[in-house]
């Protein structure tokens, strides 16, 4: 059977991709990485989740981006919006987050033998991220295939973004049909300890509306 290494950060999208690599028959081995996130409980999330759905192994990286700020999903002081989706690349954007996930990500598959590196991204329903685009992994892609052994002495290295044009109603459809259960999934970026969401901030209007798209009732669990 071959491996894969899928990102996991506990969230509806990266869930229904692991759920997507499964279906697919590969042994999946779950990478999630603590980087200082405000919303610690999505990490909770991540290893319920790997547990339910029996991958491999479950590895949790710590590489806290913390100190370098820039970004509200990791400064403290700086306020996570809740007024909705303006133009520009919002203040959740954590710098160089996917470019530091996909390197570590890379790092294992290569040990573990692994063509295949699988992540949640999605250019339909996002935040305006630029490393959620098309063009950013298929440039990660080349430069994965440039820069390891394995690579170099013939394998050919993947990097899959199953979700990458689907809306999330389709995501949502996608993982209801592969038996995810959504509940145990946290997205929200003011989440409580107990991985309640806000139900307000831009992660969770998409979310709210992406269940209400796909006619299939909310199993977000809310503070109120």
């Amino acid at each position: 059977m071959a491996k894969a290494v899928v990102l996991l950060s506990g969230g509806l999208d990266s869930a229904t991709t692991l759920a997507v690599a499964q279906s697919k028959g590969y042994e999946c081995h779950a990478l999630s990485v603590d980087y200082g996130q405000r919303h610690g409980s999505e990490l909770v999330a991540a290893e319920i989740l790997a547990r339910s759905l029996g991958v491999c192994v479950h590895r949790v990286i710590k590489m806290d981006l913390s100190p370098f700020g820039g970004s509200a999903l990791t400064d403290t002081f700086a306020s996570i919006p809740v007024e909705g989706i303006n133009a520009g690349i919002p203040v959740t954007y954590v710098p160089a987050r996917n470019t530091i996930m996909l390197s570590l990500a890379l790092a294992w598959a290569e040990v573990l033998g692994s063509n295949d590196i699988f992540i949640g991204v999605n250019v339909v329903d996002y935040s305006g991220y630029p490393d959620c685009r098309p063009e950013y992994i298929a440039a990660f892609g080349q430069m994965a295939n440039l820069a390891t052994k394995v690579a170099i002495e013939g394998a050919r290295l993947s990097i899959h973004a199953p979700l990458m044009y689907l809306s999330k109603a389709q995501i949502i459809q996608q993982g209801i049909r592969l038996g995810l259960d959504y509940s145990l999934t946290v997205s929200c970026y003011r989440a409580d300890d107990a991985g309640r969401a806000c139900g307000i901030c831009d992660s969770c209007r998409i979310r709210r509306a992406g269940f209400e798209s796909a006619q299939v009732p909310d199993a977000t669990r809310y503070q109120s």
